[in-house]
C-alpha cells in the first residue's frame, strides 16, 4: 500500500531533520523543501496528501506559501498544519484565514505533531455518512464527493471547514460547544484553540453566502446549525 505522502517546508536543518525522523517513523513519505519557491514547485509536482508549512521562509514566507496553495485548483484541498515559532494569536488567526487547517507553534512534541497529521487527515479523508446529498434551498452538500455548492456555484471548503460542516449539518438544531466541536472535527483539545473553531466558522460563513446565517451562534455556548 502507498505510503501517505507528506511535504515538510522548514528552513532550520535541524528542525527539518527532526520532523523528517519522527514523520517516516510513523510511517510517512516524506519530501523536503527549504525555501518558499521551492515549496510550491515541489508542491505542484508531487501533489502530497499534506503539507507542513513553516512561516518565516527565506524568497517567500509561508503565509503566501499557503495563499498561492489555495489559489490553485490543484492544490487547493491539500490540507496544511503551519509550523512557527510565532506564537501570538493573531499570527495563529492570520494563518487559519488563509486556509491553513491547524497551527502548531514551536518548540512542539513531536507526539503532538503526529497526532495533529493523523487527525487532519482523518478529516479530509473521512467517510461519507450514510446520506450522500444533502440540500436545503440554495445551499447543496455532496458528502461523498466532499463538495459544496451555494446557489450553483462550488464553494472551496478546507478539509476542515467541510467536516465542521458536516458536523453541524448532521445535528440541525442542537448546540455543540467548542469543546465539542473541537473533539468531533480536529479530534483533540489543547487549552486555547477554542478560537480556531471560532476562526473556522467564521470562514465558513463567508463562503455559505446568503445561508451564512444557517451557522448561528449560542452566546457563550458554542453554534448550531439551523437550516
Amino acid at each position: 500500500m502507498a505510503k501517505t505522502r507528506i511535504v515538510v517546508v522548514e528552513d532550520d536543518a535541524d528542525i527539518l531533520h527532526l520532523l523528517s525522523y519522527n514523520l517516516q517513523s510513523a510511517g510517512f513519505s516524506v519530501r523536503t523543501a527549504e525555501d518558499g519557491y521551492g515549496a510550491l514547485s515541489l508542491i505542484r509536482q508531487d501533489h502530497p496528501q499534506l503539507v507542513i508549512l513553516d512561516l518565516m521562509l527565506p524568497g517567500l514566507d509561508g503565509f503566501e506559501v499557503c495563499k498561492e496553495l489555495k489559489r490553485g485548483a490543484e492544490t487547493r484541498h491539500i490540507p496544511v498544519i503551519m509550523l512557527t515559532a510565532r506564537g501570538e494569536e493573531i499570527d495563529r488567526i492570520v494563518g487559519l484565514e488563509l486556509g491553513a487547517d491547524d497551527y502548531v507553534v514551536k518548540p512542539f512534541s513531536p507526539r503532538e505533531l503526529i497526532l495533529r497529521v493523523r487527525a487532519v487527515l482523518r478529516r479530509s479523508g473521512a467517510p461519507a455518512p450514510a446520506e450522500t446529498i444533502w440540500q436545503e434551498e440554495g445551499l447543496r452538500v455532496d458528502f461523498a464527493a466532499h463538495k459544496v455548492t451555494v446557489d450553483g456555484e462550488e464553494a472551496t471548503l478546507t478539509a476542515t471547514e467541510f467536516k465542521l460542516l458536516a458536523e453541524l449539518i448532521s445535528n440541525p438544531g442542537k448546540v455543540q460547544t467548542r469543546d465539542q466541536l473541537l473533539d468531533k472535527v480536529w479530534g483533540y483539545q489543547f487549552d486555547g484553540y477554542a478560537r480556531t473553531v471560532d476562526t473556522h466558522v467564521r470562514r465558513l460563513r463567508q463562503k455559505l453566502g446568503p445561508y451564512s446565517d444557517w451557522v448561528e451562534t449560542v452566546r457563550s455556548v458554542g453554534y448550531r446549525f439551523r437550516g
